[in-house]
């Protein structure tokens, strides 16, 4: 059992033993009189924000001076970086109006004015603010842009919008490696997300807890499976009602497609109407949200109760959902796509997919062989804790530090 209520590096004693702590602790010391700075788009929903959310309060406690600053926005912006996301993810068929990029560049000179940024390291996250850069004439501080989505094949148009951008500074950090051009190979750096096992979402839960939590929401009357993702085309919510359709002509079966809408994410709202009309009136297909009241903690309760977790992405920078279902001990079924292959070693931790019938054969076999299940659950719960948790994120980005100082 972990304990929620200790101090951050206690806690993570507990989990990967001192040795580890003392040596994370001497490299943080080197860095205990410089400033750090992480700039996003939004403090609520989405995996980076969730990231810094507990990524500072570690930090804090390493002896780092680090700040965590939003810069704020009109809605017409996020809808136009929303274009962006899509359009750097691969999505070939956007296309942006003059206004459009006049409106984009404009805003990160308001960006840069807001964050007024004169830290050591500045780590500037995803294309939103991406071009502030430009504005930094001085230059004292070292500057990484950090990508969070898989640009390995993304649209020309969007991709000149940042890449006369991306030169300017010391390093970048992708996901993958794969996910960057090779011209940026210079300045590139490998930096998996991660997830904090002590937060809401991944906190240790007792069954009989999670199971009420859950049954607050849907009947345990019938085996769960459950995708929990932004209502968003890349992640396939409809692919998802698919694969449930396909599994239910075999076993009785309920789903649930759980996601959170963002603040810069005015597609999601539009998406969530999307899964809800393809889902129609089928009692067994539960579509729930932040509007529903479904937080952190329920999060948490779904991904342990479920007997198979679904990420059925089409495209996907990392996926932490696939992270923090593993965490739980739950088998997970990804798409075989981006970083959920750095996550999942097919048929021994999970299973990767292609297709809607692949997926739903995947999902029958877990729930008619619950011991290879089980062990697939431990393998990926290991996975988690070796490479994919916070305490090791942290690390990585001093070994930055280190590298670019």
């Amino acid at each position: 059992m972990e304990d929620n209520n200790k101090p951050i590096l206690e806690a993570y004693q507990s989990l990967v033993g001192k040795d580890q702590i003392t040596a994370l602790l001497k490299k943080a010391k080197k860095f205990e009189n410089n400033r750090i700075l992480h700039v996003n788009s939004t403090k609520f929903g989405g995996g980076v924000a969730e990231i810094l959310t507990n990524m500072i309060p570690l930090m804090e406690e390493l002896n780092l001076n680090a700040e965590w600053k939003i810069f704020t926005a009109p809605d017409s912006f996020f809808k136009i970086s929303k274009k962006m996301h899509n359009a750097l993810q691969g999505n070939m068929e956007i296309q942006f109006s003059d206004d459009e990029v006049s409106a984009y560049l404009s805003q990160a000179k308001s960006t840069y004015e807001q964050i007024q940024p004169k830290e050591d390291f500045i780590i500037i996250h995803d294309p939103q603010p991406c071009p502030i850069i430009k504005f930094e004439e001085r230059k004292e501080g070292k500057w990484i842009w950090r990508c969070h989505i898989d640009t390995s094949n993304p649209n020309p148009q969007a991709w000149d919008l940042i890449s006369d951008y991306l030169p300017l500074y010391d390093a970048l950090i992708f996901t993958k490696k794969e996910f960057a051009k090779k011209e940026l190979q210079n300045r590139l750096h490998q930096i998996p997300p991660s997830i904090h096992p002590f937060s809401d979402k991944n906190k240790y839960l007792e069954d009989e807890e999670a199971k009420k939590i859950v049954e607050k929401y849907v009947p345990l009357d019938l085996p769960l499976i459950t995708q929990v993702s932004r209502f968003d085309p890349w992640k396939d919510p409809l692919g998802v009602i698919d694969v449930y359709k396909k599994v239910k002509e075999k076993v009785p079966i309920r789903l649930c497609l759980i996601g959170s809408l963002a603040h810069d994410d005015p597609e999601g709202v539009e998406w969530l109407e999307k899964v809800k009309n393809y889902a129609g009136d089928d009692p067994n297909i539960n579509v729930l949200s932040n509007l529903d009241g479904v937080a952190d903690l329920e999060v948490n309760a779904f991904q342990r109760v479920s007997d198979v977790i679904l990420q059925k992405s089409i495209r996907e920078g990392f996926g932490l959902t696939v992270t923090e279902a593993m965490w739980k001990g739950t088998p997970v079924i990804g798409g075989n796509v981006g970083g959920i292959k750095l996550q999942i070693e097919n048929g021994v931790n999970g299973f990767l997919i292609n297709e809607v019938d692949e997926a739903a054969e995947k999902v029958l076999f877990i729930l008619k062989n619950p011991e290879i299940a089980k062990k697939m659950g431990i393998k990926g719960r290991e996975k988690i804790k070796n490479e994919f948790l916070l305490i090791k994120h942290v690390e990585n980005y001093l070994d930055l530090f280190s590298v670019i100082s």
